[in-house]
């Protein structure tokens, strides 16, 4: 893992490979509680203000549709681990309708694993996506910048952020991270 050169714009995360797939890091101090912030990733109506919107049984081992409207992407998934107020673990799968009419990597499982630690009066976040597909890793890594940095946002009490302006900004920083895996 590399970071980018600080001319250019502020990354969060970066980017591997573990058994011919991609992985994406990323980490970011938010200005909240870690009560607020589990709640902001875990509260439906909450986690549709900032990324997508959750139905279906959010217990651990259930298994739940999910469609990020930023994305025009729609899936599946299923909660791994749910430990309140740290750690939160998640499968997801594109369906195929979705794949369809977009531009993506053809469906493919993917793990989300977040983790959060108090810090002072703000959390640190750790989120961590495995299983993605190399060839799109920039993609990801930039993909998942936005959300994290939305949901920095929707703590801040703002709406989300102009999601293709700020991919046109971050897409060339991940591009080069991903390059430097092959």
């Amino acid at each position: 893992m590399q970071p980018v050169a600080s001319e250019g714009p502020r990354i969060l995360g970066a980017l591997s490979s573990a058994d011919g797939r991609g992985v994406v890091h990323l980490q970011e101090r938010l200005a909240a509680s870690i009560d607020e912030v589990w709640s902001a990733i875990t509260d439906p109506s909450r986690l549709a203000r900032w990324h997508s919107q959750v139905a279906g049984d959010l217990r651990p081992g259930g298994e739940f549709r999910i469609f990020v409207e930023a994305d025009d992407w729609e899936g599946t998934g299923r909660v791994v681990r749910c430990e309140p107020p740290q750690r939160l673990s998640v499968t997801s799968r594109e369906s195929e309708e979705s794949w369809r009419r977009g531009r993506g990597a053809a469906p493919f499982d993917s793990v989300l694993e977040v983790r959060l630690e108090a810090d002072g009066d703000g959390t640190t976040i750790m989120v961590e996506v495995r299983g993605l597909p190399l060839e799109a890793l920039a993609a990801y890594g930039a993909g998942w910048q936005i959300h994290v940095e939305n949901l920095a946002g929707h703590l801040a009490g703002r709406d989300r952020g102009d999601t293709e302006a700020r991919w046109g900004v971050l897409i060339p920083a991940y591009e080069a991270l991903a390059a430097g895996l092959g």
